[in-house]
């Protein structure tokens, strides 16, 4: 069911990217979005779902994917329908994914508003969330293209920032702020800035909007990126949907949402932002998830993985295990142990970020059977 004042909102979960950062456990066949990264029992995407059912429900929850995760896809999340699985055939970026959803919703159902919510972020005090994305509803019934910003809790590197300015003064919509800018991840000296002056927010990503809104935004911006997804959507609900996704799906521009629609919306005056004021981490990096499990304390070690056997004496960090090997650690701190059955990482949370690198080496000398 459908919360009240949402009736004609629909939750789109965009489940793509292999989030190299997290390599050797994230794998082109089973991205972070399907693993258990919190110790919750659940995988993140499973997390994402049960989240938004209480804003849609579980039959307005559509769910893009490439296709070799359909079947993992569809094991997590029984209760999504076919009509809802929108499966890409290789990755062309959230512009794509995005708004390949919004064309084959607006035509079931012209006056649908979308929020996308990406199925890899762990976000706490739910009530909160619900608050903000009730907020980010009534913007976007006004016309606007919102976003939901997070208050920043320390002056991070790792996130791109938002600006406001004024309030947007929207019935509904108490928090709403017009958005100035966007700025991309800043060093640290400018993050400490960013915090202290207070008004600017962590960019989470999540996108609210009437569908024919947003892709009229992405029409101004790119019409042939436009022209393709509007192909794809008119053949979508009919028998000749797979020879067009194979002839159209390849060719599409490769671009980001936040510089196809949100950034030249932007520009336009046409972006709010509620401000969020829950708990929310985009899992990056083994250091975030390290963070996540010691949960402020510096004398955690976080143990993932099922059956994992780890012996731990006077040491940190973050151990997964995917074998049944005894893993012993010694008076080492904020350590990154990641053994699987073909690959072992052993890393730092300070050295986090490079992971990426061994990944990107990993390609250009061919040995992708470990990727």
């Amino acid at each position: 069911m459908t919360a009240p004042g949402l009736e004609h909102f629909y939750s789109v979960i965009p489940a793509g990217g292999v989030g190299s950062r997290l390599w050797p456990l994230s794998r082109a066949d089973a991205p972070k979005f399907l693993h258990d990264l919190t110790g919750s029992g659940n995988s993140l995407l499973r997390d994402t779902w049960d989240r938004l059912v209480p804003l849609s429900g579980a039959e307005r929850i559509m769910v893009v994917t490439g296709r070799a995760h359909r079947a993992a896809v569809e094991s997590q999340l029984p209760e999504l329908t076919d009509p809802n699985v929108v499966l890409e055939s290789e990755p062309r970026e959230s512009s794509a994914a995005i708004g390949l959803a919004a064309a084959i919703l607006v035509r079931r159902e012209p006056d649908v508003i979308i929020g996308s919510f990406a199925a890899d972020h762990v976000i706490g005090k739910q009530k909160r969330f619900l608050k903000a994305v009730t907020e980010a509803v009534a913007v976007a019934n006004a016309g606007h293209i919102a976003l939901i910003g997070i208050t920043p809790t320390e002056p991070a590197t790792g996130f791109g920032y938002i600006h406001f300015g004024d309030a947007a003064e929207v019935e509904g919509a108490p928090s709403a702020r017009m958005v100035d800018r966007f700025v991309e991840k800043p060093d640290l000296p400018t993050a400490v800035e960013y915090v202290e002056d207070g008004c600017y927010l962590w960019n989470a990503g999540m996108f609210i909007s009437r569908a024919d809104v947003l892709l009229e935004q992405l029409g101004e911006a790119e019409p042939e990126l436009l022209a393709g997804i509007v192909e794809l959507a008119d053949s979508w609900d009919g028998p000749d949907r797979g020879a067009v996704v194979d002839r159209v799906w390849p060719n599409l521009k490769k671009i980001a949402i936040d510089y196809s629609v949100a950034e030249p919306a932007a520009a336009a005056g046409r972006v709010v932002v509620i401000p969020g004021d829950f708990d929310w981490d985009d899992v990056g990096d083994f250091a975030s998830i390290a963070k996540l499990h010691a949960g402020g304390r510096k004398s955690d070690l976080a143990i993932l993985g099922e059956d994992a056997r780890v012996l731990a004496d006077s040491s940190t960090g973050v151990v997964f295990s995917q074998g049944k090997r005894l893993i012993s650690l010694i008076g080492v701190t904020d350590i990154v142990i990641v053994d699987t059955e073909d690959a072992l990482l052993v890393t730092t949370t300070a050295n986090a970020q490079r992971v990426k690198a061994v990944v990107d080496a990993l390609k250009l000398s061919g040995r992708n059977d470990v990727l």
